[in-house]
């Protein structure tokens, strides 16, 4: 049996965060728009976790998120600072 990522976020939710950060109508997979998914997931997660401290799995699966958030914005950094800017001060992110 083959293991599969299921999001946290509804496709409502996705959907949302996709439309508010994308930067023309088309655009799914920009670096803004995984960083703002990443951070989407990072929440619905650190909630889940102050309800369940012990949940390890989760706790790992955050660490990751959170590191692949980070290498998304350093990314973003070195190619289009100005965007940069726009989405952690959009996002809300201490940078």
């Amino acid at each position: 049996m083959q293991a599969r990522f299921i999001s946290m976020l509804s496709q409502k939710k996705k959907e949302n965060v996709i439309k508010e950060h994308r930067l023309h109508d088309t655009d799914t997979g920009s670096a803004e728009v995984q960083i703002a998914l990443a951070s989407s997931q990072i929440d619905e997660l650190a909630s889940h976790l102050k309800k369940h401290p012990k949940d390890k799995h989760s706790r790992r699966g955050l660490l990751g998120m959170v590191n692949k958030r980070r290498k998304l914005l350093q990314y973003l950094l070195n190619k289009a600072p100005t965007n940069y800017k726009k989405t952690i001060k959009k996002l809300g992110l201490k940078r």
